[in-house]
């Protein structure tokens, strides 16, 4: 029977040291504050991947001549699908509130052009109130997606809910 020690050495090694940006609490964030996500093109195979996934078989989305004969000049990106591009998660966003994140709370957004395949989008959060409740604070963000000509494609707002006046050790460990 083997038995050696594969607990973690005590000495010199501290996971923290890995993390893509110090940690912050929600009392460190700050209005005007931005969080972008890499630009992304959108190609027909990620139309096609989308519409398999959410079953949507509209033939505005993938049908050229449906589309056009509507007023359209391509067939449209999902809008689900372009509202996805902002997610969080592919903003540092996640990485700054770490362990004092507890939900997100809601989402809302305005479609204000079409979206076609070849179309490059640059999405971004902005912080736009900090609301402290307490134990826990709201975080609002506008959330705005452009396209490749500058064009404001997407505009709304998320909300998340944070723990206040813990660091983040503390909010790991339940501590305060």
């Amino acid at each position: 029977m083997d038995t050696q020690d594969t607990s973690a050495p005590t000495t010199g090694f501290d996971p923290d040291a890995f993390l893509v940006v110090p940690p912050r609490t929600f009392e460190d964030l700050r209005v005007g504050e931005v969080f972008r996500a890499p630009s992304r093109t959108l190609t027909d195979a990620h139309a096609a991947a989308f519409q398999t996934v959410s079953a949507d078989n509209h033939p505005v989305h993938y049908d050229a001549e449906w589309a056009r004969r509507h007023g359209h000049s391509a067939p449209v990106v999902h809008g689900l699908q372009v509202l996805a591009f902002t997610a969080p998660g592919a903003t540092l966003f996640p990485h700054f509130i770490g362990e004092v994140f507890i939900s997100f709370l809601e989402l809302s957004c305005t479609f204000l052009a079409e979206v076609h395949s070849g179309d490059t989008l640059y999405p971004a959060l902005t912080i736009t109130a900090l609301e402290p409740r307490g134990e826990e604070g709201v975080v609002v963000t506008e959330a705005t997606i452009h396209n490749q000509r500058g064009e404001l494609v997407l505009s709304g707002q998320h909300k998340y809910l944070l723990r206040c006046g813990q660091t983040q050790t503390d909010a790991g460990t339940g501590a305060s």
